[in-house]
Order: structure tokens, then C-alpha cells, then sequence
């Protein structure tokens, strides 16, 4: 699973810089995780090329499209009330041609095409330069769809425009697709097999960004730390990669390096991490670079050894508290931050109480928590019943999460007395007088604007917190500027 994008962003309509020559209006919305939005930056920037600007009018725009999450099945039904309400306009505007694109994409393509009809045009995350062959189909008036799965496309040759952007941070796919197949997860059938960008490609992008002024990246991936880049293909086919293609491969620790030493004053994020491929010399680069930030998402799902085989998840208990072992020692103020699943199929008390304990030994900074939900198509969608009350997955979610709320106390109260470098991304959401931004950690920081300004690196006293948000004094601006 992968960390979702913020609630208050799930949805928002996308704007870039109108080109004058182009006719078209776009109006693009994005769902779910932070490759979906990744995605719908390359979307635009194919569709800028080929006449559309985008619009946050829905009832001006030409096509719309909504760029889907399959994660979970409220993410689904959300989208599914969007489809309605562009329908809707659609019955007012009859030129107006409205698309799918992602994960429901590919799921749910011949269900929205053939049987709903209520789309036009169905483009999966490997086919987007497909789009205007597409678009032209649906101008001749039939529908147009593409969900074909690539051994190749990583997008690599796109620049993206960037639609949500502050202008400080933004986000740089290097892998696509994922060969974990865990059993709850849609994501191998909906995104394909692993495959990594080419490192060039990903440090030409990095530059581009670094000359417009942006201050952080995040390295994005389903599972980032299995990058391998050995000229082209599947990452499941490296074995057959001739001893030359092997010598010069390059894995997700020398990526890191390669961007850290490249760009000193860039600050660096990755996401997502899979616990059985975060190998110890990935750690060690962290702790190296200071501009690589002290925070490691590592989803766990489950504290039971029983349900994370029935996860097929590829670690144990005991390995994924080895790895935290590590953590702690190579980076000891490194924030590390779960994923976890309530009520996954067959989870007993003694199960859900084995999460608990594992929570008790991390101690997790904060994390995203979710009660099982049904994915058709996934293995446990297909061979597992899904037995545990719904009840029973509220308590326990419930529990989880109130767990976490202590540990996330009790995290933040170790700030306190501190003081942590922070980029100030915006004006804080509870005052125009404060600035809001992030410390290595991943931590929200606010403190009094004072003469600083956004995109500036300042080091912050920490004076008070919350569960979730650190309070404090500027004493100066960082080295980093």
C-alpha cells in the first residue's frame, strides 16, 4: 500500500500556465496516492503539447479527466459520484468528452466503456502518450481505450508541468509498476511489473527543477528501494542481463548518492519503502548526506508473523524489527512513519494484539491506517473470505489508531528544546502571521514569519507541540540556503 496523498488535496482540480496557441480547455482531477498525482503532471504536460490548458471550471472544459485509485473501495465509490456529477454537465455540454485514466482504469475498463457507458475514453498509467490517438478516436466518434501494461514506459522522456506545485517541492517518479504481489494489493494488475527510470533521465529532471528555483524532491516509486536500472526491462528479468549490463547496473543507494552529491542544496525525500529490499547501505547513505531528509515510510501492514504470510508480505516480524534495529543505530534521529491493515482476513485478537505490540517497539512517528477492504482481482479478493465483523475492524482500527496517537505525542514531546531545520513550503492554515513547513523528519513545523520567506531553509527552536505539528521560534536561517 502507499502513502495517499492528503485528504484536503484528494480531488483538486489542476492548473498550469496557458499557452496562448492553445483552443482546448482540460480540466484533470486526481485521486489516491502521490504517483497518481505524479501522473497527472505528465498527462498535462502531453495534453499542453497537443492544445489543452487546463480550466478549474468543469462546465468550460473540452475533456475531462480523473486520474483513479483502486486502493481501497472508498476511493472507488468517491470517484464513482464524480463520474455522475461530470455526466451531469455532460448532459448540458454534449461536446464535452470525459476520461478515466490510472488504476480504475485498467480495473474497471470494459464495466465504464461497454456495460455504463459512462465514459468516452479509458487510458491506463502505461498509455499516456497514447492520448492523442485516442482523443482522436473519441472525435470520430468512437470510444477510445488503451490499458495495455508496458516492460518499458517509465515516462522518462517527459518533463512534467507542475500542477499543484508551491513551487518548492515536487515529486519525481523513478520506478514504475511492483512485483511484491501482496494479497491485499491491486497494484501488480493495475500498474504492471517493476521497472526503474533511467538515472539520467531522473538527474536531467532534478536539474531542470533545481534551475526553477525548487527547494525538495521526493524520489517516488511503489517500492523505491528495489530501484535497478541495467539499461532497460523488468527488473524480474536483471537475471538474464548480459555480465557487462550487471557491472554497470545502478541500485537504489547509488541512486541516492548520484542525486545527494549532485545536489547538495536540493533537499531529498523518497517514498514508498519495502521493508525486505531497505538494504543497510541505503541507511548509510542517509545517515552520510545531510541533505537526504531523516525520514523512512516503511509500510509493516501487520505485527502477526501468521497474517503477514497471509499477506505475503516477504518479511517477518522478527526481520522488520532487525531493520528498525538499524534504523535506530546508523540514522538514531531518523522519524520512521507505517502503513497498517485492521482486520485483514482471518486476523484473530492474538493477531491484532501482535500489531499493537510491534507499534509498543517502534513507537512510530505517525503513520496511515486502514480497516481491510475487499480489492477484486487481488489474490485475497479471490481465494480469502473476508470474515472479521466490520465491528470487530472499527475496534481494532480504532485501537490502532489511538495507539498511534500516543506514540505521535510522545515523538513530538522529543523535539521539544531542539532546534531542526525547516523549508517553509506555506502560510500556516491557522494563522497568516505564521509559516508552515516540514523538518527532516517529515514533522510539520510553524513558527512566526518574522522577515523569512517561503522556500527558505531556517532553523527553528522547538518550543511547544502538538501530536502532529511542532511549535516554534526561527533562530536563523540554515546552511542549506
Amino acid at each position: 500500500m502507499e502513502k495517499i496523498i492528503e485528504e484536503s488535496k484528494q480531488g483538486e482540480s489542476l492548473v498550469l500556465e496557458n499557452k496562448p496557441e492553445n483552443t482546448k480547455k482540460l480540466f484533470i482531477e486526481s485521486y489516491g496516492c502521490a504517483m497518481n498525482f505524479s501522473d497527472s503532471e505528465i498527462v498535462a504536460s502531453i495534453l499542453s503539447i497537443n492544445g489543452y490548458n487546463t480550466t478549474q471550471t468543469l462546465e468550460d472544459a473540452d475533456l475531462v479527466l480523473v486520474n483513479t485509485c483502486s486502493i481501497r473501495d472508498k476511493a472507488e465509490q468517491t470517484i464513482r459520484k464524480r463520474l455522475e456529477k461530470y455526466n451531469a454537465v455532460k448532459r448540458i455540454n454534449p461536446k464535452m468528452k470525459v476520461g478515466v485514466l490510472g488504476c480504475m482504469a485498467e480495473r474497471l475498463k470494459s464495466q465504464f466503456l461497454e456495460e455504463e457507458k459512462i465514459v468516452d475514453l479509458v487510458v491506463g498509467p502505461d498509455a499516456y502518450k497514447d492520448l492523442p490517438n485516442l482523443l482522436a478516436e473519441v472525435e470520430e466518434g468512437r470510444d477510445a481505450i488503451n490499458v495495455i501494461l508496458s516492460k518499458e514506459e517509465t515516462y522518462g522522456d517527459i518533463s512534467p508541468v507542475r500542477l499543484m506545485s508551491n513551487g518548492i517541492t515536487a515529486l519525481v517518479s523513478i520506478t514504475r509498476g511492483c512485483d511484491n504481489m501482496c494479497t491485499f494489493c491491486v497494484v501488480p494488475f493495475t500498474r504492471g511489473r517493476e521497472r526503474s527510470r533511467e538515472p539520467q533521465s531522473i538527474m536531467k529532471e532534478i536539474q531542470d527543477l533545481w534551475d526553477k528555483g525548487f527547494k525538495e524532491i521526493t524520489l517516488l516509486g511503489q517500492n523505491v528501494d528495489s530501484y535497478l536500472w541495467y539499461g532497460g526491462g523488468l527488473k524480474k528479468d536483471f537475471e538474464n542481463a548480459s555480465e557487462m549490463q550487471k557491472a554497470t547496473a545502478v541500485d537504489f543507494d547509488q541512486l541516492l548518492e548520484m542525486v545527494a552529491v549532485g545536489f547538495p542544496k536540493m533537499r531529498i525525500r523518497f517514498s514508498t519503502s519495502n521493508p525486505q529490499d531497505m538494504h543497510e547501505s541505503v541507511l548509510h547513505v542517509i545517515a552520510k548526506h545531510p541533505n537526504i531528509c531523516k525520514h523512512i515510510h516503511l509500510p509493516v501492514q501487520s505485527g502477526s508473523n501468521r497474517i503477514l504470510k497471509e499477506m505475503n508480505r516477504l518479511h517477518t516480524r522478527e526481520e522488520y524489527m532487525a531493520l528498525i534495529d538499524k534504523i535506530r543505530t546508523i540514522i538514531p534521529n531518523a522519524s520512521i512513519s507505517q502503513d497498517m491493515i485492521a482486520g485483514f482476513p482471518t486476523e484473530t485478537e492474538e493477531d491484532h494484539q501482535d500489531t499493537m505490540s510491534l507499534m509498543e517497539y517502534v513507537k512510530y512517528n505517525f503513520g496511515y491506517m486502514y480497516s481491510y477492504s475487499e480489492r477484486p482481482g487481488t489474490l485475497a479478493g479471490r481465494k480469502m473470505e473476508d470474515d472479521v465483523p466490520e465491528e470487530t475492524k472499527a475496534r481494532r482500527l480504532q485501537e490502532i489508531v489511538d495507539l498511534q496517537q500516543k506514540h505521535a505525542w510522545f515523538r513530538s514531546e522529543e523535539f521539544v528544546g531542539q532546534v531542526v531545520e525547516v523549508l517553509i513550503e506555506k502560510v500556516s492554515k491557522k494563522s497568516t502571521e505564521e509559516f508552515s513547513g516540514r523538518n527532516s523528519q517529515s514533522i510539520t513545523v510553524v513558527f512566526p514569519k518574522e522577515n523569512y520567506k517561503i522556500g527558505d531553509f531556517v532553523n527553528v527552536k522547538i518550543t511547544s507541540c502538538t501530536s502532529g505539528t511542532l511549535k516554534g521560534e526561527a533562530v536563523g536561517l540554515s546552511e542549506m540556503n
